[in-house]
């Protein structure tokens, strides 16, 4: 199915137009990333990162993208903050198309859009004093002076369980839990609209995801702050999130309020990612077994992209790409048989 196909299916779920309540719209996304040429007489490959994304997160929305490595996550996150072009698509924030933006508009706008990275200890420079780190998007946006910039590292400091006094020492002096209360408060700083967190808790251990994952609903609750949440830790997405959208091979092949999902997941891709959760439950039933691995993702071929490794799958699956569709309740599916794990 082509690009503007795959939109028009998904029409139910994103209803193409954003509210005016709407922080973070994401229309028919492709990315699709050239390989070098491996001969002169032939085209170049491509790898098809992500092929027709839809997506709208509300104001103080909170949603969570999962899948296995390689899925498309973190290249969704990168086109919606801005630091890449998609291919095909648009990404809207507060109403704006951040590709159709350029310099000083860009700059002004980014403001309302920060992002958490992966990695505490990489993601700050260790040559400055966390007072410069945290203010770094005042310096890019300017209109404020140097007492201003002062005053706001002390309280965003505050906000996330670190004293005033600690913008005057180094990156290396802190903890991993620690680093990553200054990444967010570098991100909060401009009082965002939306906060991008990619892996944001991943690199730490299990007490301080807890501690940072209780911040992050804490600055929910206070500032209204939207999250696009991506993850491969479900425990973490049912925990932070409200909704969770499953992603494979660059598609959302599902969608639902966190509980609905968790509790009844209508795609098998959900299901078995759900099972491969370790739980000491005696007498469960057996697991869903996965055939083959996950495929390059140098080639779109016909059918569901799944088809290959479901259990399930028919004729039908192999010629015809399920397109993603209501099942009720704000659950989406994309699969001719949504649900049927039997057999």
């Amino acid at each position: 199915m082509s690009g503007q196909g795959y939109a028009r299916e998904n029409v139910a779920m994103s209803d193409r137009a954003m509210t005016d309540k709407d922080v973070l719209a994401v229309y028919d996304l492709h990315k699709h990333y050239p390989l070098p040429r491996e001969s002169l007489f032939r085209e170049a490959g491509r790898v098809y990162a992500l092929n027709g994304v839809d997506l709208r997160l509300g104001a103080a929305g909170s949603l969570g993208i999962v899948g296995e490595s390689g899925c498309g996550k973190s290249t969704l996150a990168r086109l919606v903050m801005g630091l890449e072009v998609p291919t095909a698509g648009r990404v809207e924030i507060l109403g704006r198309d951040i590709a159709a933006m350029q310099g000083a508009e860009l700059r002004h706008h980014r403001r309302h859009f920060q992002m958490v990275f992966q990695d505490p200890f990489g993601s700050l420079d260790p040559r400055q004093k966390v007072g410069r780190i945290v203010a770094e998007p005042l310096h890019v946006l300017g209109g404020s002076d140097a007492a201003q910039r002062a005053e706001m590292v002390a309280a965003v400091l505050e906000q996330v369980g670190l004293r005033a006094s600690d913008r005057d020492r180094y990156p290396h002096e802190f903890s991993g839990g620690q680093r990553q209360r200054i990444a967010v408060a570098r991100a909060l700083i401009t009082r965002p609209a939306l906060i991008v967190a990619d892996e944001a808790v991943s690199a730490l251990d299990v007490s301080v995801q807890a501690q940072v994952l209780n911040l992050l609903r804490d600055l929910q609750e206070e500032h209204g702050i939207a999250y696009l949440f991506i993850s491969h830790d479900l425990g973490v997405v049912d925990y932070l999130c409200e909704e969770v959208a499953v992603m494979y091979l660059g598609r959302i092949v599902e969608r639902a309020p966190a509980k609905a999902l968790f509790a009844a997941p209508l795609h098998p891709y959900t299901r078995a990612l759900l099972e491969a959760v370790p739980r000491p439950e005696p007498g469960r039933r057996a697991r869903m077994v996965l055939g083959g691995s996950v495929p390059a993702q140098t080639g779109r071929g016909r059918g569901c992209v799944f088809a290959g490794r479901c259990p399930r799958a028919a004729a039908r699956c192999r010629g015809e790409e399920p397109p993603l569709i209501g099942h009720g309740d704000g659950h989406f599916a994309a699969c001719h048989f949504p649900g049927d794990f039997s057999g």
